[in-house]
């Protein structure tokens, strides 16, 4: 059995798993730190986790609840609907259980250089966080602008997007491989890439993107090597995020494309390097 998430709610776990086991797909509840984790058999691995991320985004629909009456696990009488808890608190539970310290951290540190952004101090905390502007730049001792500009985003979707997919991925490989594995793919990652970027475009580009793109890359490369792994990628979402860097390439978008590339590279090679130390 592999575990596809965890729920803070004991009550919404099981919800899950009666409608998991209602569409064919064995499943069953475990115990957790942070709540119930869900398992289901490995051969259904990748639908049960695309399932787990509907539930994620719609907890209270009919569905769940249908499936509990269908199991026999329905709620008491004068019940009305399932009972998870405040729509919101399950919400942030989700995010806390997904996730790590470090995943957090970084997630809690990008929103509010975001925040202070869009408060007026957007000049001052570029001044403060970019790349240096040019090669004798770099020899000021300032090396904190080699990875700085990783936290920097330039609008809502910019945001939105990372830290989405820092969330979904880091969390998955800091719960799975250690905050170790994670921390060396935020550093590694978030400052070649962008010594790449530079040296091919120039200094102004910023954002997490280079980061995600390495996340991307390690859970890609670790899944095709370790097919049972909780880290394997559905290839639906391995394709969509390589066909938005190719398209980042053709000139539809302005984006840190030789960022994005590096941080697959970093990510690709951090996965074969720690599948040589596992063989």
């Amino acid at each position: 059995m592999m575990e596809i998430g965890v729920l803070g709610d004991p009550r919404a776990g099981r919800a899950l798993a009666d409608y998991l086991i209602a569409q064919g797909i064995e499943a069953q509840l475990q115990s957790a730190e942070d709540g119930v984790a869900i398992l289901v058999s490995s051969e259904h691995y990748h639908r049960g986790r695309e399932e787990y991320e509907r539930f994620l985004q719609d907890p209270y629909n009919r569905r769940y609840l249908a499936a509990s009456w269908e199991s026999g696990e329905v709620p008491r009488k004068g019940d009305a609907r399932l009972d998870y808890g405040a729509p919101g608190l399950q919400f942030f539970q989700s995010i806390i259980t997904q996730s790590g310290p470090l995943t957090l951290f970084i997630l809690a540190l990008c929103s509010a250089i975001w925040l202070f952004w869009n408060m007026g101090f957007a000049e001052n905390l570029f001044n403060l966080l970019r790349f240096p502007t040019s090669w004798e730049a770099m020899s000021s001792g300032e090396v904190w602008r080699f990875f700085t500009p990783s936290l920097i985003h330039f609008s809502a979707m910019h945001v939105v997007f990372n830290l989405l997919w820092w969330w979904y991925l880091g969390g998955r490989i800091e719960r799975d491989r250690g905050v170790g594995t994670l921390l060396i793919l935020l550093l590694v990652a978030g400052t070649l890439p962008n010594l790449l970027q530079f040296a091919l475009v120039g200094p102004n580009f910023g954002g997490l993107s280079g980061v995600v793109y390495a996340l991307v890359g390690y859970c890609w490369i670790h899944g095709r090597l370790n097919p049972s792994s909780p880290l394997a990628l559905p290839p639906a979402y391995v394709g969509f995020l390589l066909l938005w860097l190719v398209l980042g390439f053709m000139g539809f978008m302005n984006m840190a494309n030789y960022a994005h590339l590096g941080g697959l590279l970093v990510g690709v090679g951090q996965a074969l390097l720690d599948g040589r130390k596992r063989a």
